[in-house]
Order: structure tokens, then C-alpha cells, then sequence
């Protein structure tokens, strides 16, 4: 016979046939983001009531995403999605950030490859060699984040070197320098010798290293004055030889009662002769070495601040390589612009630091001023990029005075105005802003945006945007020469405007709604190791130069999200040193093991190391990666974001989530299958809802669908992406696989069940399949539009393209009922129990099982009115008897539900002989362990000395011991009878 349905018939068959028997992650993802892309999907609309936007922090262009980058983007992408489909104006805002040093880096090795040097070529010709690697190598970011599903608005895409922003960046220099907010000054920076610019501190790596302590003696200036012991010198010690030359003073202790009358003396410095005073500070670690430190305010951070409380002079030491200066550069305060100079002792004059080091222990050792040198464990300052020796270094640079910005970035956060999630980022964010120093803008490179900074020939400062608005400004004529700071800015200060010059703030002829619509941003999503970087500055950038309707100061973003780092799957953090990097593609595309260790080696420079890291990949990945797709790894990174926590990633994680997606297209295909007769006919599907023909299962599946739902939003609005996880997992897994599809299929194969309700069950099970698609998307955005597309036509859902700006579902309070749930959970409850009987008994699932029920209460009884048939059908239950008290109860196992007892008769069911034997084994066993309690008991010393709580335990269990060997003692006995 025919189905009339035709049209319905071909789209069930059409979807059966685009859900292949397998699930394949690469042929369900391939082109799919291609068409959310082209269709504009990502693209924000204007006509909404609500607005949500996030500004993707941006990464380098100079290599590729790591685990790091897949984990915030599943996160920013799920909130995203969440939003868009929940009815918002949503802009997720992409783009890249130069990276000054890293991209120079980059550029000069290549060239260096090629046999050119940087300093050989013209500033205009080597930025245009960076523009050329750039739009060679910038796609590469772009392909990551799109393999990664990330729905960013790519027609809205920036790079903090495009004109908008460098427009941008130079009207907030400009505009700060005019407010007396930006300055040039002589201050202690973190210096790179070898590329020879000012670093921040996080471009600077403290390795643990093995080194020295040199004991020195330092002699009084007057012959009079002796140490306690009556020695005519103090033992200085220092990890750093060659800053002798630098030194202005030597500090103890105040409360050092050894040091406390030698404070105001002087000492005469070895090799330079210079008379230099014995200061009183609390800086000084009274255990560390001897209790006395050389104080280097030049050459040290805190010998630097020291001075600063002293009022020391400062003497460099140094060139720009880290070399000796012919004439040290001394200056009497900050405040002196010209330095004085001292003279150089001439064996000393233009060796490297290191080399000078040699020479003053050396010379240390020969004079007889050298005392001791011991072992000594040390943090070394290394460049993040190069592995240099970072030098403290006193040099002029350009500073931003953050004192003033600093305030109403404090008040934002304390007002609420900014949320910390985790609250506890908070403190970390105040502790920070309480104990600011002014932000040394200005590094010493060539790719970046150059400082907006002209001098003249006598040394003249001038600010403004380009020349002729130098000019224009300070009313300078044209015969007087000008010349361009050579400096750029830290990468830091042009992503700082970040959320606002994206969106078009220094151009305009922009839209305004842009701005208007998308800023403030709503969530900041970041690691904590940036919170003062990053997130600080751009507090207070914004609040200073973006306004609301009022005048008063926006804030860049309402909340910011803090999540952790991610970790190997022992807690490792990730390095390419320690080899146990991750690539998030190669866990999406798979890769084979002769490419992983190609991967993990290549850059090694050291062959041992290479070796242990090839060895220890190719114990841990013997076969390689396999593929396992887009949606398993973001479910992985989602279902571990617990707000604020390291996470340890396993890559056995991500396989079970790799089979939840098998599990979902699985079901679907079995919904689709049972939707079309033998011949592949259509079956009769209703396209709304019937309660009246509704039983237990399709009300408590539509209960827990809107319960889930309801808990969803919650969750999203907590930014508890993990409880968003499982919530999805458990309601798909647990309640529908495994518990409504499972009841329906009975109900499907039962001819007394009518054709009406069939109809209903089918409607209920692709509503609910279609639903859970729908609040699933943000997290797995390809599995979910594949099955979306084909089960939403069959219910006349499919009222867009795409389920990427389908309805995001909403709460039917209506639909949820506490009883239904506590029905169902007691008929889970009960089939569970009879399982477990079913297991013990060791019989087959094709058994049919007499059940008996014992202590059962009036209230149950109308309960399992309401749910025997499907009690029945999913326990593979062949009788139910409720015994009445004082029934004779036969020789049965059971299972107890809360006070009920659930017995299965075993007369019948099993060989008495061989479960005579199964019990007296175990009676055997646990006789065993009550012999041994009792011996324990019976010990005098062991109940007198151990723990009363310790000895109850012993005697409770013992207690449940004997209750078991009797009950199991009157089984046999039965059995014997039988």
C-alpha cells in the first residue's frame, strides 16, 4: 500500500540518506563554514532590542593558534552563538595584532637566511619586507579560527597596523601628550641587548638556572672604622661581578644589630676608587649572603627604587649591546637630563658584561679582595623571544603617567560597573591597579606604529598627528629641519583601544551605529596572566576616551571572563621545550605519528632534547592523532571551563566526546528509520501536539527538555560553559538516548498501541531531537546543523536557511511538571533494580522476569498505575504482583527502591545446583572477612590503642557481615529444599 505523503516519504529518505551510516566529522564539516560565511551569517543586524558583543583578543600574526587560542574561542563562540540564535544584535569583532618584536624577529631570520641584515637595508625597505611576510603568512591565523568554527564577523576583520587603527592610535598619543599624560624620561627598562629595545615584563621569562654568589670585600674609607669582629672591611655578595662598576652605595639591614654602627660610613669601591655610603634599608634580606648588598640603582629594579628612597646617584655602565662604556654616564637624580661622566679603568672599557665579569673576579682574586664563591640557585631574566640575558638598563624612553587614568579604572570595578568572573579576579585586578608604575610605551623597533614624536636640531620636542601638523601646531617654519622619533609603540598600547578603535571610533565616516550598537563590549574573555597587561590598560584607555550620551566615562567591556590555562594530562603546562604541545587542527584533522614527531622536533635545537621528545611522542601517540572533528574537541574544551581553573587536557576526553557525536547521529538516524514503514514509506507524523494520547514518557521528556532548557539559560548566564556541557550531554545521552528512545521504540513495536499515539510518539521524538539541535549549536555547531537540517523540515520548522540564526529554544514553564519527573525517576529507579537482579542471576535479557513487589504504599500503588506498561515492556516483565502483608514471599533475589523490595522468584529461573554452588563460594568469602573482624575484635591491644571511631567501624561492619551469611545461610537452605 502506497503513502499518500509523498513529499514527506522523499524527505525522510533524503534524510536518511545524507546521514550515512557512519558519522564522519570531515564530510559533515567540509563546506559548511564556507556557506555560514558567504551567506552572512556572522554578520550583525541592527534591528534587535538587545545587543551583544564580544572583541576577540587578538592573536600574533606571527605564527599559529595553540590550545590556548581553541579553548577561549569555543568559549566566545559558544556565547556568540548562544546569543545570535536568542534574538540579539551580536558582532563577535576578529582581528590580528602585529607583534612588534615577534614579527621583526620573524622577518630578520628570514632575511638572515637569505644573507641580508636589517641594519643593511633602508627602515622603509625592511617594513616593506614585514608587509610582504604579512600577507604571506597572515591567512594562516584566519584558517585556524574558521577550522575552529569561530563565527566572527570576517567582514568587519582588523589588524592593529590597518590605517582605522593606526589613526586611532595616534589620536590617543596625541590627545595624551597634550594632557601631560604621556612624557619622555630617563627610567630603568628591561633591556634586550642583542635586538637592542625595551621589553615588557611579560616579554621577559625567569628561568631557574644555576649560578654564583661572589663574596667581595669592600673596604672603610677611614682607617678607623672596624666591623665587630674589628675587620677593616665589610663581605659584600652579589650574583652580578660586573655592576661593580656601577655601584653608589652598600645596604644592611636597620635592624641588623651587626651592621647598625657602621650606617653612614662609606666604604671605598675596588678598581674605580669610588667613596660610596653604607645605607639603612628594609629592602635587605639580613640571611642573604652576608647581610650587606651593592647597591646598583642604574643596573638593578630594586637597587633602582632603593635609590630613588636614598637619593643615590645613578651611574650606567653599559652601551645598547651590553658592552662597557669608555665614560660611565652618571646621574645625579632622575631629574638630570645631561649625565656627568667617570672614567672608565681602560682594561674594563668596551667589554661585553659577561667578559667583564671574568675580569673582575679575576682581578678580585689577584688583589686578594675576593672571598668566597659559592654555589648559588637563580632566577635568570631571559627575553621570551631570543633567550638574551635581559639588562636592567637607565635609558630614555617615552612613559605613559598612569596615575591619573588609573583612578577611574579602579572606581569601574569597585562600582560594578565591571564584573570579574571569577569574582576572586577582582582582587587580583585591584591588587595590581593599587601599586601602578608609569607604562613605558616606547620600544626600540621598526615594525610597529612609530611614535608621533618630531625633533628639531636642538633637541625639541614636537606632538601631533603627522608634520604638517607639526608644523601648523608649534607655528614652526619650513626651513627649520625636523626629524621622526625613531621609536614605535608597545604592542600593548594599540590594543589597549582595542575594543573601540575595531569599531571604527577615529574614522569619521564610519556608521555610527557600529560604535553605538556594539560598545561597550558585553564580555571580555581572557587568561588571568593578562589581566594587567591587557585588560588594565584597557580600562583605562577607554573610560578616558570614549563617552556615553551623558559625557560620562564607557567602559570597554561589562564583564570580564577569566578562564585558566590549559595543561597536558598530567598538569603540565604546555611548552615546545617540553614537547607536550597540541595542536588544536591536528586533533581536528588527525595526524600521523611520523608527522606529530617532525612537529614536536623540528625546532630543537639541542639534539638530546629532540631525542626524549621523540621518544616520549611516540610512546604516548603510537598510532598518531586521529581525526576527531571540530564539535568533540569544543565539547571537551566547553565541558571542562569551570570558571577561572587550569585544565588538564586528555585526549581520552576528547574520544568520549567523539563518541557522544556518534551517539547523537546515531539517534537520529534511528528517529528517522522508525519514521517510514518496510517498504521506506512515510509514516503518519503529527505537526503538533496531542497531550490527550501522551503518556509518562512523552510527558517526562518534554518536562526534562523544558527543565534543561530552562537551566541552559541559566548557565549561559553564569558563563558556566562546563554545567551548559552537561547539561547538554546528560539530557541527550541519558534521558533521551537512552531512556525516551528506548520506551518509544517499545511503545512503535507494540501493536496495541494505536496508531494516533504512534503518530504522537513520532512527533515528540523529532521535536524533542530538533529542540536539543537547537540549544546544542553553540557548543557543536556542524553535527547540530547537519541533523537540524534534516529532521526540522519534517515538523515544518525550517523557517531559515540555517540553524545557525534558527530560534534559540525558549521555556514552556508550562510543560514542566515535578511529578512526572519523580514518576519517571521512580520507573528508572525500578527497571534498574530489576536489571540488577537480571545481572546477579546471570540471565539474558530475552528472559521475561515474574516480579513481586513488597512494603509497597498506597502512593506507589497509583503510581505504578501510571507506569507498569512502560515498567513492564523496559524491565522485560512477564507478571507484577504486589504482596500484601503477610504474604508468603518464595525463594527470590531483590533489590531494594527506597523502603519498596523488588523480588524475582527463582523457582524456575535457575539451576538450583549450580546457584547452591554460586553461594557457598561467596558464603565462603565473606565468612572469611567476618573471621578476621572478629579475630581483630577479640585483640585486646587493638581495641584498646586504636581509634574508638576505628573500632566501631570494625564492629558495624562485622555486624552487616553476619546479617549477609544469615540471610545467605537461609537461601541455601532453601535451595536445598527446592
Amino acid at each position: 500500500m502506497s503513502n499518500p505523503n509523498t513529499n514527506l516519504t522523499q524527505s525522510i529518505q533524503a534524510a536518511l540518506s545524507q546521514l550515512e551510516n557512519a558519522y564522519n566529522p570531515s564530510e559533515v564539516e567540509a563546506g559548511m563554514y564556507r556557506e555560514w560565511e558567504e551567506n552572512g551569517y556572522f554578520q550583525p543586524t541592527f534591528d534587535k532590542d538587545e545587543s551583544f558583543s564580544i572583541a576577540l583578543p587578538p592573536p600574533n600574526v606571527t605564527g599559529s593558534l595553540h590550545m590556548g587560542h581553541g579553548f577561549n574561542n569555543a568559549i566566545m563562540d559558544a556565547l556568540t552563538r548562544y546569543h545570535r540564535m536568542d534574538g540579539d544584535n551580536t558582532l563577535w569583532q576578529p582581528g590580528t595584532d602585529h607583534a612588534g618584536i615577534a614579527t621583526q624577529m620573524v622577518v630578520e631570520r628570514r632575511l638572515e637566511a637569505q644573507g641580508l641584515k636589517r641594519r643593511d637595508m633602508s627602515r622603509e625597505d625592511f617594513i616593506d619586507k614585514v608587509w610582504e611576510w604579512k600577507e604571506e603568512s597572515g591567512d594562516n591565523i584566519t584558517r585556524q579560527i574558521r577550522r575552529l568554527g569561530s563565527s566572527v564577523d570576517w567582514s568587519r576583520e582588523r589588524f592593529t597596523m590597518d590605517k582605522g587603527l593606526s589613526n586611532a592610535v595616534k589620536e590617543v598619543f596625541v590627545r595624551l601628550f597634550d594632557e601631560g599624560l604621556i612624557y619622555r624620561g630617563k627610567r630603568l627598562v628591561n633591556w634586550d641587548p642583542k635586538f637592542q629595545t625595551a621589553l615588557s615584563d611579560l616579554e621577559v621569562e625567569n628561568h631557574d638556572e644555576k649560578g654564583s654568589l661572589w663574596h667581595f670585600r669592600y673596604y672603610f674609607t677611614d682607617t678607623d672604622v672596624t666591623t665587630q669582629e674589628g675587620k677593616d672591611h665589610l663581605i659584600v655578595a652579589t650574583t652580578r661581578p660586573e655592576t661593580l662598576l656601577g655601584d653608589t652605595a652598600v645596604a644592611v639591614n636597620p635592624k641588623d644589630e651587626r651592621y647598625a654602627h657602621l650606617i653612614g660610613k662609606t666604604i671605598t669601591l675596588p678598581i674605580t676608587s669610588r667613596v660610596v655610603p653604607i645605607v639603612a634599608d628594609d629592602y635587605v634580606e639580613s640571611d642573604f649572603g652576608t647581610g650587606c648588598v651593592k647597591i646598583t640603582p642604574a643596573h638593578d629594579f630594586n637597587d633602582y627604587e632603593l635609590g630613588r628612597r636614598h637619593e643615590l646617584p645613578l651611574i650606567n655602565i653599559f652601551d645598547e649591546h651590553a658592552h662597557i662604556l669608555a665614560n660611565m654616564e652618571v646621574y645625579p637624580d632622575l631629574q638630570t637630563r645631561e649625565p656627568e661622566f667617570e672614567s672608565t679603568p681602560d682594561e674594563y672599557v668596551g667589554l661585553e658584561r659577561f667578559a667583564a665579569r671574568k675580569l673582575i673576579v679575576e682581578q678580585a682574586s689577584a688583589q686578594g679582595w675576593l672571598e668566597d664563591i659559592e654555589d648559588y640557585a637563580l632566577k635568570a631574566p631571559r627575553a621570551e623571544r631570543g633567550g638574551t640575558i635581559v639588562e636592567p638598563w637607565l635609558t630614555d624612553q617615552w612613559y605613559v603617567a598612569v596615575e591619573q587614568l588609573a583612578k577611574p579604572a579602579i572606581d569601574a570595578v569597585e562600582e560594578g560597573r565591571i564584573e570579574f568572573v571569577p569574582a576572586q579576579y577582582k582582587n587580583m585586578y585591584m591588587a595590581w591597579m593599587s601599586d601602578l608604575q608609569d607604562w613605558c610605551i616606547s620600544r626600540q623597533l621598526w615594525w610597529g606604529h612609530r611614535i608621533p614624536a618630531w625633533y628639531d636640531e636642538a633637541g625639541g620636542i614636537y606632538v601631533a598627528r603627522d608634520e604638517a601638523e607639526v608644523r601648523s601646531k608649534y607655528n614652526l617654519s619650513d626651513d627649520i629641519k625636523l626629524r621622526q622619533d625613531d621609536d614605535v609603540l608597545d604592542t600593548w598600547f594599540s590594543s589597549g583601544l582595542w575594543t573601540f578603535s575595531t569599531l571604527d571610533w577615529a574614522d569619521p565616516n564610519a556608521d555610527p551605529r557600529v560604535l553605538e550598537t556594539f560598545h561597550p563590549t558585553s564580555v571580555l574573555v581572557t587568561g588571568f596572566d593578562i589581566i594587567f597587561f591587557w585588560v588594565a590598560r584597557m580600562i583605562m584607555m577607554t573610560l578616558h576616551f570614549v563617552k556615553n550620551d551623558d559625557g560620562s566615562p564607557q567602559v570597554p567591556f561589562k564583564t570580564v571572563y577569566v578562564h585558566g590555562l590549559v595543561r597536558d594530562g598530567n598538569g603540565q603546562k604546555m611548552s615546545k621545550s617540553k614537547g607536550n604541545v597540541l595542536d588544536p587542527i591536528d586533533i581536528i584533522d588527525g595526524i600521523d605519528l611520523e608527522s606529530l614527531v617532525e612537529k614536536r622536533t623540528s625546532n630543537m635545537m639541542n639534539p638530546k632534547d629532540a631525542a626524549k621528545i621523540e621518544k616520549q611522542t611516540r610512546k604516548e601517540f603510537p598510532e598518531g592523532i586521529p581525526a576527531f572533528g571540530t564539535d568533540a574537541l569544543r565539547f571537551t574544551f566547553t565541558s571542562l571551563a569551570s570558571t577561572g581553573r587550569d585544565i588538564n587536557f586528555d585526549l581520552k576526553r576528547v574520544e568520549g566526546y567523539r563518541n557522544f557525536c556518534n551517539k547523537i547521529w546515531n539517534a537520529s538516524r534511528f528517529v528517522l528509520m522508525n519514521c517510514v514503514d518496510k517498504e521506506g514509506n512515510a509514516l503518519p507524523i503529527d505537526q503538533g501536539v496531542n497531550t490527550e494520547v501522551w503518556e509518562l514518557p512523552e510527558k517526562w521528556i518534554v518536562s526534562r527538555l523544558n527543565s534543561t532548557i530552562a537551566n541552559i539559560h541559566q548557565h549561559f548566564a553564569q558563563y558556566r560553559l562546563d554545567m551548559v556541557s552537561h547539561d547538554i550531554y546528560e539530557f541527550i545521552w541519558n534521558e533521551y538516548c537512552d531512556w525516551y528512545v528506548e520506551l518509544a521504540k517499545a511503545s512503535l513495536n507494540d501493536d496495541s498501541v494505536s496508531d494516533e499515539r504512534k503518530a504522537q510518539i513520532r512527533y515528540v521524538l523529532l521535536h524533542v531531537l530538533e529542540t536539543a539541535m537547537r540549544f546544542s549549536h553553540p557548543i557543536m555547531p556542524y553535527l547540530t546543523e547537519e541533523i537540524w537540517q534534516t529532521v526540522a523540515p519534517l515538523l515544518e520548522r525550517k523557517n531559515t536557511d540555517s540553524i545557525v540564526i534558527a530560534d534559540y529554544p525558549q521555556v514552556n514553564p508550562a510543560k514542566i511538571s515535578e511529578q512526572v519527573e519523580a514518576d519517571m525517576d521512580w520507573l528508572q529507579d525500578l527497571i534498574a533494580s530489576v536489571r540488577n537482579i537480571r545481572g546477579e542471576m546471570k540471565l539474558g535479557n530475552a528472559v521475561r522476569l515474574p516480579v513481586l513487589l513488597e512494603n509497597i504504599t498506597s502512593e506507589q500503588v497509583e503510581r505504578l498505575d501510571r507506569i507498569q506498561n512502560q515498567f513492564k515492556a523496559l524491565a522485560k516483565v512477564e507478571s507484577l504482583t504486589i504482596l500484601a502483608e503477610g504474604d508468603a514471599v518464595p525463594l527470590s533475589s531483590s533489590s531494594m527502591v527506597g523502603r519498596l523490595r523488588v523480588l524475582v522468584p527463582m523457582k524456575g529461573l535457575i539451576d538450583p545446583t549450580a546457584e547452591l554452588k554460586r553461594l557457598g563460594k561467596a558464603y565462603e568469602k565473606l565468612q572469611k572477612q567476618a573471621e578476621g573482624i572478629s579475630r581483630k575484635l577479640s585483640n585486646e591491644g587493638f581495641v584498646s590503642k586504636a581509634p574508638a571511631q576505628v573500632v566501631e567501624a570494625e564492629k558495624v561492619k562485622l555486624e552487616e557481615l553476619e546479617g549477609q551469611l544469615a540471610t545467605m545461610a537461609g537461601q541455601m537452605e532453601e535451595l536445598k529444599a527446592l
